[in-house]
């Protein structure tokens, strides 16, 4: 029996790893730029706040993929897709290894965002695979998505710190180019529901929301929090950069080491969703967010307490998302692609609008106003659970 042969209906735990591994690699394109957002605006004579811009316009692209690709998850092959996608992300990358202005480099970041939207079909598919363990296969994708967003700014600090920023992307278009054969050949076939057109296809995945009151609470949480994880990591790199700490890149790429701890914590949670202790994990999670917000607000010129600040954030964070994923896919297992292209849209609308915002604030009041906002939007998402829970009982 070929690899292409496993049933639909169950994955191997091989199956399960390389799809966590390839959705790490994919996403994690996403914020190579965060650690060499001073190296790109040394490169090309550009402002701070101009390469910043860099890593919004990397995340606008992927909330755009998210809404206009990911739906074909529920209507085309997801298989097919998935290479597709990635095969596209491969020459994009390649393409950023030779730019030339700030204004390719955004350009490019864009088409970067658009096609690692692959991780988000990964996950839809691996959740519809599972149904038994659907909370622990969600949570081991997540580790992978999780573990690449994290470990992408340890790689791309110590790439540009060594070589240069563009070998970062190099590298990156390798590791890219190698999952995409793995998968090819081993991912299974998966049948699609939908057989409506495109536009009926984004009508219906539109049509979530209304139907769903579930969907647009995790959502909104979603956005909240990841508008803070996003707010964090941009404006870090120009907090560590500055007095009293003045690190270099391949310093500041460390602390994304520390994050990691909490990403492997992803099927441990995924297994209390399975359980039916949401609530419970959902509140645990933003306590653990609000305490590394304070640690930041009072003794962010710390080392050592922005460390143990990057640990509460990240567990807080994942804890977070692993839940709020494995509840909306128990909504519609037919409709699991374009829910989860609702979430996830409203999701890095969130990380984009938390970048711009996070900008903002350093421009105008350095971190304590960074703080400030990410305290701000912490006690929203607290607000949101205390009264959902109020309301459901």
């Amino acid at each position: 029996m070929t690899p292409t042969d496993t049933p639909n209906k169950s994955l191997s735990r091989f199956q399960v790893m390389l799809m966590a591994v390839a959705a790490g690699i994919s996403v994690a394109n996403i914020y190579y730029n965060q650690p060499i957002l001073k190296d790109l605006s040394l490169t090309f004579g550009c402002t701070e706040a101009q390469a910043g811009l860099t890593s919004m316009l990397a995340q606008i692209g992927y909330g755009l993929g998210l809404f206009f690709i990911t739906p074909l998850g529920d209507k085309v092959n997801k298989k097919s897709l998935i290479v597709n996608l990635l095969m596209l992300l491969f020459l994009s990358l390649l393409l950023m290894i030779f730019a030339s202005s700030i204004l390719q480099v955004w350009v490019l970041s864009v088409l970067i965002g658009i096609l690692s939207v692959a991780v988000q079909v990964i996950l839809p598919m691996a959740a519809g695979l599972d149904s038994v363990n659907r909370g622990k296969t969600v949570g081991t994708i997540f580790t992978g998505i999780l573990i690449g967003i994290l470990a992408a700014r340890v790689f791309s600090g110590a790439i540009a710190e060594w070589l240069t920023w563009r070998w970062v992307y190099g590298f990156s278009a390798m590791a890219v180019l190698a999952v995409t054969i793995l998968l090819k050949t081993y991912l299974p076939e998966v049948e699609t529901p939908f057989k409506g057109s495109y536009l009926k296809l984004l009508g219906s995945a539109l049509g979530m929301l209304p139907r769903y009151p579930l969907l647009r609470k995790v959502a909104l949480i979603g956005a909240f929090q990841f508008g803070i994880f996003c707010s964090f990591w941009t404006t870090l790199t120009f907090h560590l950069s500055g007095e009293p700490f003045n690190f270099h890149t391949d310093t500041i790429g460390l602390f994304g080491l520390v994050a990691i701890a909490g990403a492997l914590m992803a099927p441990l949670f995924g297994k209390q969703s399975d359980r039916g202790n949401t609530n419970r994990v959902q509140l645990y999670a933003i306590a653990m967010m609000i305490g590394a917000v304070l640690l930041m607000l009072f003794l962010g010129q710390s080392v050592i307490m922005l460390v143990a600040a990057v640990l509460l954030l990240d567990i807080g964070a994942q804890a977070m998302q692993v839940t709020n994923v494995a509840l909306v896919y128990t909504l519609d297992e037919s409709s699991h692609s374009r829910i989860n292209t609702i979430y996830m849209t409203t999701f890095f609308t969130g990380g984009a609008l938390g970048t711009f915002v996070g900008l903002l604030c350093w421009q105008a009041g350095g971190w304590l106003w960074v703080t400030l906002q990410m305290l701000t939007w912490a006690v929203m998402i607290l607000l949101i659970l205390m009264g959902f829970r109020t309301k459901k009982h």
